[in-house]
């Protein structure tokens, strides 16, 4: 498929990066599949958060890490934006038991962590690089540390909740690092459509 690059710039706060989502936001439109590339903490669930701004979505818009997608209907009679989280799933037939066919034609679908698997949703992709300059490594370990953990063996309520605290804390301190975006139009959708920046 061919690829061509929309936009490349530097996020300074986590508001550039909302900022961002919300002018996306304005241009994507049912149908539309958004795949979020970026390590832990890199700024994809903020960007969701701009994107959802964007399109009028009800919110709010949280990491579905744990639920895997949800559904936010339109407050302005446009397209739903289903948020996806594939970081737990091992590959595309696991993305596919979520049946996001089922509502890729009329919603705006964005996968986070969907790079290999959400290919098969759509011939063209929107994909969404996020770098986080600085202290990414703090988020990894704070989640590691968290997981691992010694007898008694958890359950896994209590992973998730740890993990989301640890998650919260770590970026809680470093909400406002600085950030690079690349924003990959992919298949024939975006092949016409100007450059985004």
């Amino acid at each position: 498929m061919r690829s061509r690059e929309l936009l490349a710039t530097d996020l300074p706060t986590a508001e550039s990066t909302r900022d961002v989502g919300r002018f996306l936001g304005g241009v994507l439109q049912a149908g539309d599949v958004v795949v979020l590339v970026g390590e832990l903490g890199a700024g994809k669930t903020t960007l969701t958060q701009g994107l959802a701004d964007g399109l009028g979505v009800r919110g709010p818009i949280t990491s579905p890490t744990f639920v895997l997608s949800r559904v936010h209907p339109s407050t302005v009679g446009g397209p739903a934006l289903v948020h996806v989280d594939a970081y737990r799933l091992g590959d595309a037939a696991e993305l596919e038991d979520i049946d996001l066919d089922a509502t890729v034609a009329d919603s705006v679908t964005v996968v986070e962590w969907g790079s290999g698997m959400a290919e098969q949703l759509s011939d063209s992709l929107l994909v969404v690089e996020l770098v986080r300059r600085t202290g990414a490594d703090a988020l990894h370990e704070a989640v590691e540390d968290t997981v691992d953990v010694g007898p008694p063996e958890p359950s896994t309520g209590e992973i998730a909740s740890a993990v989301q605290d640890a998650e919260d804390d770590v970026l809680a301190e470093d909400h406002d690092d600085p950030r690079a975006i690349r924003v990959i139009g992919v298949g024939p959708r975006w092949q016409d459509v100007p450059p985004l920046g």
